[in-house]
């Protein structure tokens, strides 16, 4: 299993927020660039970046600085947040992002969804962020009647090949991963399945990489210094 340390973007700074509430952001770390260069010497073999200005706004708001990551670091990035056109998705790919992530355009828009899996393939992920069960949208703000079983089902009907599940109400708390939730999709699906939202420790790590699954993400576990980026990547590999 891949870990996944996490820049989540708001005006150019990393920060967390507190189960997706935008006005409890906490800034982490002084520059994205200095802690996206701190993951690849720790040994990550990713990084996954958000920008939550563009998944708020609908537009890829903190793009230059995403793309000066990609280009400081020598392992993979991938990105989602405000990701919306084809263009924007041409964008980050043709400027050194590894993977693209969509989210409210995979539920919104999914001829631009299918064009994107035709083009790119494997490139393409697609988030999975729920409230109570149901894929929510436009920066976690829009709660949609898409339960996320029914959703993942479909994704990989038309060709998706990786999903990346949050439940909303486990980011940020350190109160551990949805490992039902996450049982159930595993069970539902055979795509690549990034686990992400409430991971603390490493137990909680052993608990998703005995699951089979793709990849982990974790942000505040590692800024809040409850879990130790190393040695969650050797975890990861057990």
């Amino acid at each position: 299993m891949i870990v996944f340390p996490a820049i989540d973007l708001m005006s150019g700074r990393p920060v967390r927020l507190y189960k997706g509430d935008y006005d409890r952001k906490e800034i982490v770390a002084s520059s994205a660039v200095e802690t996206a260069l701190s993951f690849e010497k720790a040994g990550a073999e990713w990084i996954h970046v958000v920008d939550l200005d563009g998944a708020k706004s609908g537009t890829k708001l903190n793009a230059a600085l995403i793309t000066k990551i990609a280009s400081e670091v020598s392992i993979p990035i991938e990105v989602g947040g405000g990701i919306r056109t084809f263009d924007d998705v041409s964008y980050y790919l043709k400027h050194g992002v590894k993977r693209v992530i969509l989210g409210t355009a995979a539920i919104e828009d999914e001829e631009l969804l299918q064009l994107c899996i035709k083009e790119y393939r494997n490139r393409i992920a697609v988030g999975i962020d729920c409230k109570d069960g149901y894929v929510c949208g436009n920066g976690w703000l829009e709660k949609s009647r898409l339960y996320y079983l029914n959703f993942a089902r479909h994704l990989e009907k038309i060709g998706v090949q990786t999903i990346i599940f949050t439940d909303i109400s486990k980011d940020g708390t350190l109160n551990g991963p949805n490992l039902e939730m996450l049982d159930h999709l595993r069970n539902t699906v055979e795509m690549n399945i990034t686990a992400s939202g409430g991971i603390r420790d490493l137990e909680n790590i052993r608990s998703l990489a005995s699951r089979h699954l793709y990849g982990a993400i974790t942000g505040k576990a590692v800024y809040a210094g409850t879990l130790d980026l190393k040695q969650a990547i050797e975890a990861g590999k057990e």
